[in-house]
């Protein structure tokens, strides 16, 4: 039973691979990586549970909470950075 779970998992982690390298735009790409991340910490948690071994699952909950952060990470610098060739934003204040 595990076993079909781990395979789903690989399958979908693939899936999601496959998404980021074809991906059109850059959201896509983002939210294909956020999403591997999520399935590696599920790949990670069945690991530990078919091994009986509950630390994994402490290793997962840091690997969740790294791949969150660095998911909002690359959305903030993509979002202030300017495109090429556009003119760069004043930096004065109102009026300026």
């Amino acid at each position: 039973m595990f076993a079909i779970a781990i395979a789903a998992v690989i399958a979908a982690m693939i899936l999601a691979l496959v998404r980021a390298f074809a991906g059109p735009s850059l959201y896509d790409r983002v939210l294909a990586g956020n999403s591997f991340g999520t399935k590696t910490v599920l790949l990670i948690g069945l690991m530990g549970f078919i091994t009986g071994r509950p630390d994994f699952l402490d290793i997962a909950l840091l690997y969740a909470l790294i791949n969150f952060t660095a998911t909002l990470a690359i959305l903030r610098f993509f979002s202030y950075r300017t495109p090429k060739g556009a003119p760069a934003e004043p930096t004065g204040g109102k009026g300026a």
